[in-house]
């Protein structure tokens, strides 16, 4: 008979921000904050992006004030 195969375990996601020892997430760097996005312009959740919970609050927060001040759009164009 032949054994059934185990099934594996998912890699747990490791924060880029604390493998390259990020302190504080800035909102005006825009190319940071556009990889936590979506291509529709959704901020990308914690258990996606593989991201800590300090740091995944630190994104939200700059990306909200980065939309306010019109560095980041709320929705992409591709709706229009």
């Amino acid at each position: 008979m032949a054994k059934k195969k185990q099934p594996r375990a998912p890699r747990r996601k490791v924060c880029k921000l604390c493998v390259d020892r990020v302190e504080f997430v800035d909102y005006k760097n825009e190319r940071r904050l556009m990889r936590a996005l979506t291509d529709r312009g959704k901020i990308v959740p914690r258990r996606i992006s593989g991201n800590c919970a300090r740091h995944q609050a630190q994104i939200t927060r700059a990306i909200r004030r980065a939309r306010i001040l019109a560095l980041v759009p709320y929705v992409s164009d591709s709706f229009r």
